[in-house]
């Protein structure tokens, strides 16, 4: 959280101050959890701030496949959007890879296997889909599944490993990753049991940084919207983090600001805030 020097606000919340880049997170934050389209209200307060001269960037887990469909409703499919939790840059509408950051996922997937082998073991293939050991459930990816035997899954370098245990409980789900012990790599737990592995020290925080610093936007003039324990990283990072209504606590706890939820349009309420209409 960056309140301003000598200021009891956070830089977010006082007069005059907007930001220049923008990050979005996707489920739960830029649309509703269960839904891909967007609310007009969204897509009308992003355009005004991007006519504005603020740079919005959609922040997601989701792999570049899974971020088209948003990214063009915002009008942003021909921008930077990080995907996969930050081990990925690219442009969705083009499906262009611009940065990927990968690791080997051989000692992970070993852990995982001895730890939960009733789960579905996953990585990602930027633009394409993923090679799995057994199939997702149904509607829970983008993108081709190739199942593949273990070796060779692991055989190269990836940008995200995903962990994947259908009808199991989150709260076992967590305890099981936790007793795993898990290490050399950043991982981040979603709202079901779903565990997205990346490489060490990449998160939508890393990737929007090499960003900022690409466009020249200022420190102090950056803004977050996530709900999610993924988002963790990303709010801590910007200058004004806002954290959605319905977001877990952990998020609301670090945010500067706590809007209204993903169904009340709560990005819209605050980017009007900064950029109201004409």
């Amino acid at each position: 959280m960056s309140p301003a020097a000598g200021a009891d606000l956070p830089v977010g919340l006082l007069p005059g101050w907007r930001p220049a880049l923008v990050a979005l997170d996707i489920d739960g934050t830029a649309v509703r959890a269960e839904t891909d389209e967007v609310s007009p209200a969204v897509v009308e307060a992003v355009a005004r701030a991007r006519a504005e001269g603020a740079h919005v960037v959609l922040a997601t887990g989701r792999g570049v496949l899974g971020v088209r469909d948003v990214a063009v409703q915002l009008g942003l499919g021909d921008q930077p959007a990080v995907c996969s939790n930050g081990a990925v840059t690219a442009v969705p509408e083009r499906l262009e890879v611009l940065h990927a950051v990968t690791f080997d996922c051989g000692p992970a997937v070993r852990i995982i296997q001895q730890s939960l082998p009733e789960a579905i073991v996953a990585v990602e293939r930027p633009g394409l889909g993923y090679a799995v050991t057994r199939p997702f459930p149904p509607d829970e990816v983008s993108g081709e599944q190739l199942v593949l035997p273990v070796e060779e899954i692991v055989a190269r370098p990836v940008s995200r490993m995903v962990v994947r245990w259908p009808g199991a409980e989150l709260e076992e789900f967590v305890a099981r990753v936790e007793a795993a012990g898990l290490h050399g790599v950043n991982y981040a737990i979603g709202y079901s049991a779903w565990l997205d592995v990346m490489p060490p020290g990449v998160s939508k925080a890393s990737a929007l940084e090499v960003l900022r610093e690409e466009l020249g936007v200022p420190g102090g003039r950056t803004a977050a919207f996530g709900d999610g324990r993924n988002d963790l990283e990303m709010i801590a990072w910007a200058a004004h983090g806002v954290a959605m209504g319905e977001a877990v606590l952990e998020v609301q706890d670090a945010a500067d600001e706590v809007t209204l939820s993903a169904h009340d349009d709560g990005v819209a309420h605050v980017l009007t805030r900064w950029f109201p209409p004409a």
